[in-house]
């Protein structure tokens, strides 16, 4: 996945800020914040894994679960043709709108 590191299990998304001529990471999925900057490859993980440890201890200390659930629900909006346009190709492929989209999302978050 573009634009996505992995420490200690969990995911952060990369993003470079030029105003600062520095990489910003921030892992999601969490019950809160944990960003961490850095100017090369080596500091994101190293930042990265001190953000984690510094967010987990946080957590521990608190009693709270770090990671934050997902319900496997949420709505989305679609201007009229873009909708009819998904229920032709739902239909054409023999699923519901829900089979399709869950199948289409799946694979554009996998790849």
């Amino acid at each position: 996945m573009k634009n996505v590191m992995t420490i200690g299990g969990y995911q952060a998304v990369i993003s470079y800020d030029p105003a600062i001529e520095m990489f910003r990471g921030e892992f999601i999925g969490l019950n809160g914040g944990a960003d961490f900057y850095a100017r090369d490859l080596k500091g994101l993980k190293r930042e990265g894994a001190v953000s984690l440890k510094v967010f987990l201890d946080a957590c521990a200390e608190d009693g709270v679960e770090p990671r934050r659930p997902f319900s496997g629900k949420f709505v989305l909006r679609l201007d009229p043709k873009t909708h009819e346009a998904v229920a032709v190709a739902a239909a054409a492929s023999g699923q519901s709108i829900n089979q399709w989209a869950a199948e289409t999302l799946d694979e554009a978050a996998h790849t």
